[in-house]
């Protein structure tokens, strides 16, 4: 499988009133007591290895002690904010036991570790800046997926619940020599996986960019694959770009469905999940109606790439409607109508 990256580092796109109308209406847009650019005020980091010994391309920061406590009451804050609507209960045994820092991404993200002090268990979220096009892409995986999306809004700064899982790289790395049963439904749930990316062009997803999440059965084991990054919501141009199969990180999974699967039981779980999304949209149907009023009126990708990506698409479904397209929005509307209309065409080709 070819593997790609993007053409260019993608920019950043401002959340404009609309949408902010949108997210308060949905009690996305919440009042927060830091933004993102507090964090920035660290003194010094160091970098974090794994228990392997290994760069994990995050570095731990460190903050002045006259900044520290207020910086991670206002983290515990957030945290409550996340977990149990703002209940200020829960803040007499959470600490903050570390935040970490990331400069491989577009975000830059945070990641706060927050601990129980009664028990030692952790949790993790995330401070962003808030992008137009990442909270797009985690409201369409909130409405047309299986999971449901925890996040909050403030200005420019965007907060994200931690997503369970293994992340796809270890995941292959260390279980794919499962029993030939578990080996069946893991390629099962990635033509799931590939399916609902492709359906809400949701682009990027090479391995580190989701994570799996691995539930015992009663023979064997369920597994489900969860996006964990956003930000490449319909922006590139190219069709391949949204579709996880072509990115060479995924081969050996690839490889799985290529042994023990057929085209028709490809087909078969398509159009499974394709029911499935189509069903989740007729329920969402007026909440995402607001959804693409809003984006159709917004910016989040370039001409030129819009272009290219309607251009590709009707050549993919055979159908001359994606050129009348004149956004991002536009293109991904069409493409979910194709699915509600069942006119979507094979992607696994």
């Amino acid at each position: 499988m070819k593997g790609f990256i993007p053409s260019k580092k993608k920019v950043p796109y401002p959340i404009n009133s609309l949408l902010r109308l949108y997210l308060d209406q949905y009690n996305r847009e919440m009042k927060l007591p830091i933004a993102y650019e507090d964090l920035l005020r660290f003194t010094t980091s160091v970098s974090l290895i794994d228990a392997k010994g290994e760069d994990t391309l995050w570095e731990t920061v460190y903050y002045d002690p006259a900044d520290s406590d207020e910086l991670h009451r206002a983290l515990t804050q957030i945290y409550a904010l996340l977990k149990t609507d703002g209940d200020t209960e829960v803040l007499q045994h959470l600490s903050v036991a570390r935040i970490d820092f990331c400069t491989f991404g577009n975000t830059k993200p945070f990641r706060v570790r927050i601990i129980n002090r009664y028990n030692d268990n952790y949790d993790h979220f995330y401070v962003k800046r808030a992008d137009a096009s990442r909270i797009y892409g985690l409201e369409l995986e909130h409405i047309l997926s299986p999971n449901r999306i925890t996040y909050l809004v403030n200005e420019n700064t965007l907060i994200e619940e931690h997503i369970a899982g293994i992340p796809g790289d270890q995941f292959m790395e260390h279980n794919l020599g499962e029993s030939v049963f578990n080996q069946i439904r893991i390629a099962k749930e990635f033509v799931k996986f590939n399916e609902r990316c492709f359906v809400r062009l949701l682009g990027d997803m090479r391995a580190y960019n989701y994570v799996v999440d691995i539930t015992p059965d009663i023979e064997g084991s369920q597994y489900r694959i969860r996006a964990i990054d956003f930000d490449q919501q319909s922006y590139e141009g190219r069709k391949s770009f949204y579709l996880p199969q072509y990115f060479k990180e995924n081969n050996p999974i690839i490889f799985l469905g290529i042994e023990h699967m057929t085209p028709a039981t490809v087909k078969q779980y398509q159009l499974e999940e394709r029911s499935l999304i189509a069903n989740r949209l007729k329920g969402e149907q007026g909440r995402m109606n607001k959804l693409f009023e809003i984006m159709r009126k917004d910016t989040i990708s370039t001409p030129t790439k819009v272009k290219q990506l309607s251009k590709e698409l009707a050549a993919h479904h055979n159908n001359p409607k994606f050129l009348q397209c004149r956004n991002m929005a536009e293109v991904v509307l069409t493409n979910l109508e194709l699915l509600v209309d069942k006119d979507f065409v094979q992607s696994m080709r």
